[in-house]
């Protein structure tokens, strides 16, 4: 790591003035597993914080997805609900065909409860009364998750139920499931939830066992959703713990043996990609003087952890906001929170990006 960033300034020092500079890290050559023939409509995985795609097939078609739609659901829950909060089961909610909890008429469950019997037993009664208890209707919750998927960039999909039932405007692609399922990686009460087994607690009505059959097959499974209709097929969004904090997300859809395949594509990327610490948090990347002799000091908000393929070469190349390089003097310079971009490369795609802090950005 020391003589990564080392090698960094020292080559900084040398061409600053054109403004990137490219470093090559290798490693001993080895050949990529060619993936077996996916019985899947659409399958992908992807690296849950940098969002790098390590398999895809078809990840961008459009497709009914089912019960997956319930990820959406608790997020949309837990945004705009208090998990404390009483919900009474309308005559609607305990009448939904499909798969329930079982929750009876006028019964008043808490939010929090609800969240697990959607996610746990993946129960349409859940999610109808979700969705009044919040929203006051079906329509007005899923408007809201619309609005909430287009905010974080879930932009190829559009949700008609909160619970996943075949219609045909209910759609979504294994992309954006894989780019909303790394959103909950940053939410605790999801997280945890969406990886234990079982739940019992003293406030609820009822015990719960996941029906997850991936996170009893695979010790390093944690979540996160099945999903099963007559035109969607069995689906599945996985996630898997790839040691030191790093997860993948997994999706397949339309996929007959989905447990299997969830499965040979955690193996795939687990025997096919290596995690490599770049830059470290704070990491002195830029130590310079521009061509009329202003100092600028860049740093990185976060560590720079990257999936590489093994056997290929990484190349990073940082390049300056032009405005930066027409500073006047210090002040100026400091009224800039980003100084420029850090950008990871492997071969010529892109896999990473981030901005490089300004060490001295004065804020008003």
């Amino acid at each position: 790591m020391k003589k990564f960033s080392k090698l960094l300034v020292g080559i900084l020092c040398v061409i600053f003035s054109v403004s990137t500079v490219h470093i090559e890290v290798n490693s001993a050559s080895v050949k990529k597993q060619k993936p077996y023939d996916l019985n899947a409509h659409a399958a992908i995985v992807i690296d849950a914080k940098t969002h790098r795609v390590l398999f895809d097939k078809n990840g961008r078609n459009i497709l009914p997805m089912a019960s997956t739609t319930k990820i959406l659901t608790s997020l949309v829950a837990i945004k705009y609900g208090d998990l404390d909060q009483k919900i009474k089961i309308s005559p609607n909610a305990a009448s939904i065909r499909g798969s329930k909890v079982g929750y009876k008429k006028d019964e008043e469950i808490s939010l929090r409860e609800l969240i697990y019997g959607l996610m746990f037993k993946s129960g349409n009664d859940a999610a109808i009364a979700i969705a009044e208890g919040i929203a006051g209707s079906i329509e007005g919750f899923c408007d809201l998750m619309n609005e909430y998927a287009k905010e974080i960039g879930i932009l190829d999909s559009h949700f008609e139920s909160p619970h996943g039932l075949d219609s045909q405007n209910h759609y979504s692609t294994a992309y954006d499931l894989a780019m909303l399922t790394s959103k909950t990686k940053q939410i605790d009460f999801f997280n945890e939830l969406s990886k234990t087994k079982e739940y019992t607690d003293t406030g609820f009505s009822r015990s719960y066992q996941n029906i997850n059959k991936i996170l009893y097959m695979v010790p390093q499974a944690t979540g996160t959703k099945t999903g099963y209709t007559g035109q969607a097929g069995k689906c599945l969004v996985s996630s898997f713990n790839m040691g030191n904090n790093n997860e993948i997300v997994v999706v397949v859809l339309n996929c007959t043996p989905r447990w299997k395949s969830s499965e040979w594509l955690y193996n795939y990327a687990k025997d096919n990609y290596e995690y490599q610490k770049l830059f470290s948090s704070n990491d002195l990347i830029i130590n310079e003087s521009l061509e009329n002799g202003i100092k600028i000091e860049g740093i990185l908000k976060d560590d720079v952890i990257v999936p590489v393929t093994k056997g290929m070469e990484v190349k990073s190349v940082i390049t300056l906001n032009e405005n930066i390089k027409h500073s006047k003097d210090d002040d100026e310079i400091n009224e800039f929170e980003n100084l420029g971009t850090l950008k990871i490369f492997e071969n010529e795609e892109q896999i990473y990006i981030c901005p490089i802090i300004n060490k001295n950005y004065k804020s008003e």
